[in-house]
């Protein structure tokens, strides 16, 4: 299956490439707001109309606006290159945001806070997929051990975005709520600037094929995107389940503890995967990397108690970083490499979609039945997933084994 790898070398050496330290800098920051967008505008909302409904609705709009339009950034990143993607839209994200600001702060109608909030969304720059890309440029000439250290790293580093993140703009908004919001919008201009300064290590631009496919046309891809959109929803509702089991049965600053060692058994998980030689054929690494995610959310609608959960969240949070990492090297490697970049953000739909999805339907069934039904939805989104990925395992197969972004 595996053996380990010379420790941590593989880390050491993607870090020895030229230029890294600089766009890791600036991704470290530019990414903050994908773990914080959502929390600061129901912290904003909820202080200018005192209504969770509006908050939630004006969230979830801007997410959905976000999932629909980053597949159209990423096509355009492929076409024009980051740094003329990327400039024009942190001034946009940061203008949005101001905007969204001042809607909140002028009592204006729920129409338009929506509107503002959606602007606010949508415009997030993609930055992950970004710095994805950029790995796959630098560290994808070699075996596939460099790359499989670069994506481990960043797992882990998004990750630890959705711990310290929600903890930052917690801390912030006890300032004032809209000043989490600029806060949001700040990290996300700022980040995304400094990333569009990094010209050394910008994938070039490659010439389209003649017949000038949209990587969603790429039977893997969207069988992986389906995935995705169960695997989204089982997570979605694996958090608002505990928020509402720690509810019941704890304290509230034990929910941010739960899900935190959650978030550090991924990690992990992540650093074990990235520091270790796969012979398991990709293709089979990510099925087994989602089966184990899916037997981790299994026995949670059973725990007894929040220390139960509490001890168990890193076990079962282990193997989410190592599919996360199977998953996006799958789409490099059945992905045309001139739309790579699209590919990636495809994922980030699925997943927008899913969590959107997810959270509404997890909402219903732990309204009505509690959160022990709801750990069960989880399971059933993920073995959904799960069974869609069996049925299309000689897709799968056939992505994992293309090779069609190696020559980039």
């Amino acid at each position: 299956m595996g053996r380990p790898a010379a420790g941590l070398r593989g880390y050491r050496e993607i870090f020895r490439i030229p230029g890294v330290g600089g766009f890791v800098a600036a991704s470290l920051v530019g990414r903050l707001p994908l773990s914080t967008v959502s929390l600061a505008t129901v912290f904003l909302v909820t202080e200018a109309t005192g209504s969770y409904a509006v908050a939630g609705t004006v969230a979830a709009t801007g997410a959905l606006c976000f999932a629909l339009l980053v597949p159209q950034l990423g096509y355009l990143t492929d076409r024009v290159g980051q740094r003329r993607t990327l400039r024009p839209l942190a001034w946009a994200f940061g203008l949005a945001g101001a905007a969204f600001v001042l809607a909140a702060q002028s009592s204006a109608p729920t129409w338009l806070l929506v509107a503002a909030g959606a602007a606010f969304g949508a415009t997030m720059p993609p930055v992950s997929a970004m710095i994805r890309a950029r790995w796959s440029h630098l560290a994808g000439r070699d075996d596939g051990g460099l790359l499989r250290s670069a994506y481990s790293f960043e797992s882990v580093a998004d990750e630890l975005t959705f711990v310290v993140g929600p903890l930052l703009v917690s801390v912030i908004v006890v300032l004032h709520p809209a000043v989490g919001v600029g806060a949001v919008a700040l990290f996300g201009a700022v980040g995304s600037l400094m990333l569009a300064a990094q010209r050394r290590t910008e994938p070039p631009v490659l010439p389209r094929l003649a017949t000038g496919r949209r990587a969603i046309t790429v039977p893997g891809l969207r069988l992986m995107c389906v995935m995705y959109v169960a695997t989204a929803a089982m997570f979605a509702g694996h958090e608002l389940s505990t928020v509402s089991f720690v509810d019941e049965h704890g304290e509230p600053w034990m929910v941010g503890a739960v899900l935190g060692t959650y978030a550090l058994g991924s990690a992990v998980g992540g650093l074990w995967y990235g520091a270790r030689v796969w012979s398991m054929p990709l293709d089979r690494r990510f099925l087994l990397a989602i089966a184990a995610m899916v037997a981790g959310v299994a026995p949670l609608w059973a725990v007894p108690s929040v220390a139960v959960l509490w001890a168990i969240s890193p076990v079962c949070g282990l193997l989410i970083a190592p599919g996360i990492i199977a998953g996006y090297s799958l789409v490099r490697e059945g992905v045309p490499a001139e739309s790579l970049t699209e590919g990636m953000t495809w994922v980030s739909t699925a997943v927008g979609v899913g969590k959107a999805l997810g959270v509404l339907a997890a909402g219903l069934v732990i309204e009505s039945a509690g959160p022990r039904w709801g750990y069960a939805f989880s399971l059933g989104c993920g073995c959904l997933a799960l069974v869609v990925g069996l049925l299309g395992v000689r897709t799968l197969r056939t992505m994992a084994a293309s090779g069609l972004t190696r020559a980039a």
